[in-house]
């Protein structure tokens, strides 16, 4: 498998890790990570992708070998965003490109994916445990108005966000884990043994918490209208712990072209389960071809 590494220098004067797989003249699919992984995530599905993409990942901001940032207010969903355009624009140039992610690197895509100015870029989005957090914000007012049962479920499964708004809490409690520490979770989580190791999850669980502190108010408080650019795919995780299913009863209202489908995962499907995944994706975006 053809391996590249290069650095891109964002706007505002980070440094991001990035890393292209398989045959450049194949499409690019690019690849967002979520919280507390780093790109390396993704790993257990590239044997499969690179049969028919060009794979783009890299580290977001904070996490992994990408540099991090001083200011909460640097991992605001717009920056992100443009943390993905300058991406792109520096490894891809003009070509447009799939879109994938998952968890948090499914939340701030979501921005992107909303955004005109991707539009014609973004070809397609398959979303994986993350929702848009403005769509979240709809489907939980109207939860709290109509359904009181779906609004408690989701927030029993939200008791960590609350925890993560903590300026001191949330940062000191990762100081305590280690690769091993955490990949007991993981297998746990999953029902899975001997799942691929983080070795930095301390580092990238310290500062990811930013993501949350940066985001979750300010889009939950004032939620915005944001339609879809490019056809979504929702690939449900039917036991996921952390995200209700149900939270993509909200997205057909903001998708005009969406589908999705269901597997019986829990929220790390990308790596207990990693070729369901990726057979998942590629078949979504023949569809678009």
């Amino acid at each position: 498998m053809d391996t590249q590494t290069r650095w891109v220098s964002t706007s505002d004067q980070q440094r991001l890790c990035v890393k292209t797989f398989g045959d450049e003249k194949n499409p690019a699919l690019v690849l967002v990570h979520g919280y507390p992984d780093h790109q390396a995530v993704w790993e257990p599905m590239l044997e499969h992708l690179t049969q028919h993409y060009f794979v783009l990942t890299y580290d977001v901001r904070g996490a992994g070998e990408s540099s991090i940032p001083k200011r909460i207010r640097d991992y605001a969903l717009p920056r992100l965003s443009q943390d993905l355009e300058e991406v792109t624009e520096q490894v891809l140039g003009d070509r447009s490109f799939h879109l994938a992610a998952h968890d948090w690197g499914s939340i701030q895509s979501w921005e992107s994916v909303t955004e005109a100015k991707f539009r014609g870029k973004i070809l397609s989005y398959s979303t994986i445990s993350g929702p848009c957090l403005d769509h979240a914000a709809f489907w939980m007012r109207n939860q709290f108005n109509h359904n009181k049962t779906k609004f408690l479920k989701q927030l029993t499964k939200s008791w960590y966000i609350v925890v993560f708004q903590l300026p001191f809490l949330a940062p000191t409690v990762w100081r305590f884990f280690n690769a091993e520490r955490w990949g007991q979770i993981l297998n746990k989580i999953e029902q899975q043994p001997d799942l691929p190791l983080n070795h930095e999850i301390a580092q990238d669980g310290q500062h990811g918490v930013n993501l949350y502190r940066a985001n979750f108010i300010p889009r939950l408080l004032k939620p915005r209208q944001r339609h879809a650019i490019c056809p979504v795919q929702a690939i449900v995780l039917k036991r996921d712990n952390f995200v209700s299913p149900e939270l993509i009863d909200e997205v057909p209202k903001w998708a005009e072209d969406f589908s999705q489908v269901t597997l019986d995962a829990n929220h790390w499907a990308v790596l207990s389960q990693p070729q369901k995944v990726a057979d998942l994706i590629h078949q979504f975006i023949q569809k678009q071809s």
